[in-house]
Formats: structure tokens, C-alpha cells, sequence
């Protein structure tokens, strides 16, 4: 049996950093993000689709994100029609990694999780968590995002309290050895849950 364990939370969380962490105890470990970062590469499946409504954001072949924002910045409502050509083609990715993976244990970490109804493929669900001020401060320091795009994206997920009261595990990630011992009392659990 191939256990599958979501992994989520909102944006400067911890979600990769936790992942990772998996990944080191011997977990496959599957990124929605870098999924799409491959489906948005030259040639990847998204540049057809996107290019019929996004033209601007197509260059050499590949999705340029930065031009895609552009659009997005001009009429956000836009993102639910991106959602709808990446969604279907995030989750054929994912199908895929399930098929190939070698590992007992596979965490998916997907920052959509429930907004995009994923977590009722999932065995469990875990969620990592920090104040509002320690996201706030993480997400400041990338220097990536306006107030107004944190704001936006804020709102567009579900509320991080709900998220945590939905999920299996709850991760907090105020520091890496802390979360460490959380991940690995989460392994041993599913581990002793594929024994039994």
C-alpha cells in the first residue's frame, strides 16, 4: 500500500521547508508547485492552453510568470481561469508520481488542498502552522509579493484555523528541530497504522 499524506497550510508556513524534512526521513515527496513550474517549462502541457487566453505571459515557449501576474494584477479574477486549465493538469502530474513512486510513505504538499478538494484523495492530512505574526515576518523578508497581492492571496484560502481543524496533524513550524520531531512522531504513527 502506497500511503498518501497531504501536506498544506497558507502561504509562509513552512509547508516546503517541512516537506523537505519528509523527504530526509525517507518519504517520497510530491510539490504541487514544482509541478507546475514543469507544466509552465518549454513545451510543458500548460503553455498551449494558457497561451490561448494569456498571449502576453507565452515567451520563448515557456510561461513567463512574470507577465502572467501582469494579468492578473489587471482583473484577479482571471486566477479561476488559470485555475481551471492548471488544476486538471497539477492533478494528471500527481497520478503520475503515485504510479512511478517507490516509497511506503508519500507526502503531497499542495497549498490548495482543500480549496481544490484534493485532501479527499488523500489517507491524512497534515497541516503546518505559525502565528500570524511569524508568517507575516517570513513572507515580508521573500520581498516578492505587495501587501495588496498577500492580501488577495489571503483571502482567496480557506482561513489557516479551518484548515488546521479539518487536518489529521498539526505541524508548527517555529523552529526546524521542533518540526523535525513533529514529522518524525507523524511517520512513526503512519508507520505503525501500516503494520497493524
Amino acid at each position: 500500500m502506497k500511503f498518501k499524506l497531504g501536506l498544506t497550510g497558507s502561504m509562509g508556513m513552512g509547508k516546503t521547508s517541512t516537506a523537505i524534512l519528509f523527504q530526509k526521513h525517507n518519504c517520497g515527496v510530491w510539490h504541487a508547485d514544482k509541478a507546475v513550474h514543469r507544466l509552465y517549462g518549454k513545451d510543458g502541457d500548460a503553455v498551449k492552453p494558457i497561451a490561448k487566453y494569456f498571449p502576453k505571459a507565452i515567451i520563448e515557449g515557456s510561461v513567463n510568470r512574470t507577465e502572467l501576474k501582469k494579468y492578473l494584477s489587471e482583473d484577479f479574477d482571471k486566477i479561476t481561469l488559470l485555475e481551471k486549465i492548471v488544476h486538471p493538469l497539477v492533478s494528471e502530474d500527481r497520478e503520475k508520481f503515485i504510479e512511478k513512486t517507490k516509497y511506503k510513505i508519500n507526502v503531497f504538499d499542495i497549498p490548495l488542498l482543500f480549496e481544490t478538494g484534493s485532501n479527499k484523495e488523500m489517507d491524512k492530512v497534515a497541516c503546518v502552522y505559525v502565528s500570524n505574526s511569524i508568517q507575516m515576518e517570513r513572507i515580508r523578508s521573500r520581498k516578492s509579493m505587495t501587501e495588496e497581492q498577500i492580501e488577495k492571496i489571503n483571502k482567496q484560502q480557506m482561513p489557516i484555523e479551518e484548515k488546521c481543524r479539518q487536518s489529521d496533524f498539526v505541524i508548527e513550524t517555529n523552529n526546524k528541530k521542533d518540526t523535525e520531531k513533529q514529522v518524525v512522531s507523524i511517520i512513526k504513527q503512519i508507520e505503525s497504522y501500516l503494520d497493524a
